[in-house]
């Protein structure tokens, strides 16, 4: 037996196998009866050769019936041996568990049985009692069987028993794999390795960047003795909660510092929802103005360095969103915190000058320039894209706009635009554009900023130099790759900042009228007709184009609908449900199109005592929601957690695979946990 002590129970049945399946080979070839059966053939041959056939057929038939009685014999012969040999593994196996120095047991996958265990599995459970009899599930807790059938060997998680950590192994021999397959378990005790990692990943350096972003309008017209007692207040805040925390906190200039801490200590903050966003309100400064701040943390990057660079990228993702919330970064993916506060504006004219700059740089710099916005064109995204059409044919460059005419919200507009010559052979589809793209290529991406939105993605990936225009606070699956980004989440639209952009690069004269209309029903879509998130600047933006010759009638065509789909959009209104008070929840019960879901989720808003609508319109295999607020509820984070996105006043969403049920009763829990996290 020492020969066979430190084989593997396959590798030992395959030994004895052979030895014995050997020994039996031998043993058959010296048996009397194939010799007798050879004899008789041989006199049967020579009967046969005397032309007395029924006598040489006898014998023919003797050693025939002899041989196959020897077969028959030796194949019982050889399946005792096969079964001696297994019961013979399966004892040898059985005797050296039950010295093994770790816990073992064979429990019977169909019900996960035990049928056998050994003493250090009693010794680990601290019993003096057989547990064999009993599921495993029931004398382990959380064990499952289900990583074995899948052909693991080590179950993903650990397994504590008592005060023990264990890690669990096991698998089913290949020749067991039927319906009372057994499988064979031991558990390795790892506590003190699993402590150990423990420790090490709660003591984990967590790098994060606070900012008091508005820090500038906190200051403004103050005295240096204001804005020294400003300062002492917000230092002050700041600085008691890292005190709670622990770590280390350095200010690094006049309204940005630096906190480091232990991973540990990440989930305490977590679970006060970064309290300092809401204590930091508390300061204000004469005129009125509560300071805000905006959080930038980054974790499980490989050294401090890369954790630093992580927490620039989500504060710069902040303050992209709005601000006033914090965000965490991990080497995956971005986790948001706050951000449930209307937006309020703080753009600079300087910046816009300077993008425009650039952006013509880009242009002039391309052999060939093509926009595109987010699939389901609206008129913010026609206006804005003709906007830069407008601008690249002032560089004396050709401009192709990317957009579905069957699959679009402005078709009107696009009518509108096609009269003219200059626009004949602009409008393109996806495919074409991808065919005529080169190296030089420039791709200008208007209001949206997520590649799974555009109107081809394979464009968008196919073409090195991208730039964003775009109004919506940023998603975590933003166009990261960039060599321009316009993100001002305090716009309007896309088409105010793209007319903003032509006041500082293009002649006026030298718009065409189309194009001018364009981007004003850009900004009367996405204003509402100038009632939301319109602040000075979109002012500014409507007179200059209205300066130009726009006329306010004309573009309120472009918005009409006919008598059918406003009869129709009134059903979806009376559908409508209150909930909470002041939230109006309906779901189309035929199909609608997307802009007449917007269309009734505006005027559920007209309804005196409704502060926020969702309007649930089901098209192909997919729930969509389009959301409105007054700015009192930000639906944008309410939708953000079923994977849409927006603003906080106008946002939406897509749910795949679902009823309309389904879609409501999700929809409802999100409302729910919004409120409730407040």
């Amino acid at each position: 037996m020492v020969r066979y002590y430190n084989c593997s129970q396959n590798r030992l049945r395959d030994i004895i196998w052979g030895e014995e399946m050997e020994r039996s080979v031998k043993r058959l070839l010296r048996n009397e009866a194939y010799m007798f059966a050879a004899a008789l053939v041989i006199f049967g041959g020579v009967a046969a050769a005397r032309r007395d056939y029924w006598f040489a057929a006898a014998l023919a038939a003797a050693a025939v019936t002899i041989l196959l009685i020897s077969i028959a014999v030796s194949r019982q012969r050889v399946r005792s041996v096969a079964a001696s040999v297994q019961s013979a593994v399966d004892n040898l196996s059985r005797s050296a568990s039950v010295t093994a120095p770790w816990p073992m047991a064979e429990v019977r996958m169909l019900d996960g049985e035990i049928l056998w265990h050994n003493h250090q599995f009693q010794k680990a459970l601290n019993t003096v009692e057989s547990r064999v009899g009993e599921p495993i599930g029931q004398v382990l807790p959380g064990l499952r069987l289900d990583w074995l059938k899948s052909g693991q060997t080590e179950a993903p998680e650990e397994q504590q028993i008592r005060e023990r950590r264990f890690r669990t192994l096991g698998f089913v021999p290949r020749h067991d794999n039927g319906p009372e397959a057994v499988a064979q378990l031991l558990w390795i005790d790892s506590t003190e390795l699993l402590e150990t990692r423990d420790e090490y990943l709660r003591s984990r350096p967590v790098v994060s960047i606070i900012l008091i972003d508005n820090y500038d309008e906190l200051t403004n017209n103050l005295n240096d003795s204001g804005v020294s007692n400003l300062n002492a207040a917000l230092n002050e805040r700041i600085s008691a909660w890292a005190e709670k925390i622990g770590g280390l906190l350095r200010k690094l200039e006049r309204n940005r510092f630096l906190f480091i801490f232990e991973a540990k200590d990440l989930f305490r903050i977590t679970e006060g929802k970064f309290s300092l966003l809401e204590s930091a309100r508390e300061v204000t400064s004469p005129s009125g103005i509560a300071a805000t701040i905006s959080f930038g943390v980054g974790k499980d990057g490989a050294n401090i360095q890369e954790n630093y660079d992580f927490a620039a990228l989500a504060l710069e993702m902040a303050l992209s969103r709005g601000g006033d919330q914090a965000v965490i970064k991990d080497k995956y993916d971005f986790s948001f915190y706050g951000g449930r506060a209307v937006e309020t504006e703080r753009r600079s004219k300087v910046k816009s000058r300077v993008m425009a700059s650039s952006l013509t740089a880009l242009i002039q710099q391309a052999s060939r320039v093509f926009l595109m916005g987010h699939r389901n064109a609206d008129a913010d995204v026609i206006g804005a894209a003709c906007g830069v059409a407008a601008l690249c044919r002032s560089l004396g460059k050709k401009a192709n706009i990317v957009v579905d005419r069957s699959a679009n919200s402005a078709p009107k507009l696009l009518d509108l635009i096609q009269k003219e010559p200059q626009y004949e052979d602009v409008f393109l589809s996806g495919q074409d554009a991808l065919i005529l793209a080169d190296a030089k290529s420039l791709l200008v991406v208007v209001d949206t900023n997520r590649p799974e939105q555009v109107e081809s993605r394979e464009l968008l990936d196919s073409i090195s130099r991208v730039a964003v225009i775009d109004h919506h606070r940023r998603a975590a699956d933003y166009i990261s790759n960039a060599a321009l980004n316009l993100h001002e989440p305090f716009a309007s639209s896309a088409s105010e900042l793209v007319t903003e952009l032509l006041t500082y690069t293009v002649d006026a004269k030298t718009i065409l009228p189309c194009e001018l209309a364009a981007l004003m029903a850009g900004i009367v879509l996405d204003t509402k007709n100038y009632t939301v998130r319109v602040n000075s600047r979109t002012f500014e933006a409507a007179a200059f184009l209205r300066y130009q010759g726009v006329d306010p009638v004309d573009v309120k065509r472009l918005f009409q609908s006919g008598f059918e789909e406003t009869v129709r959009r009134y059903r979806v209104i009376e559908n409508a449900r209150v909930y909470r008070g002041d939230i109006a929840i309906t779901a189309a019960d035929e199909e609608v199109s997307r802009p007449m879901a917007g269309q009734a989720a505006d005027e559920l808003l007209s309804i005196d005592g409704i502060h926020v609508s969702f309007v649930l319109f089901r098209q192909q295999d997919a729930v969509f929601i389009s959301a409105r607020s007054v700015g009192t509820v930000n639906v944008q984070v309410i939708l953000e957690s079923l994977g849409g996105g927006g603003n906080a006043v106008t946002a939406g969403a897509q749910l795949k695979g679902v009823s309309m049920d389904e879609a409501k009763a999700r929809l409802i829990t999100a409302i729910d946990n919004y409120f409730n996290e407040e």
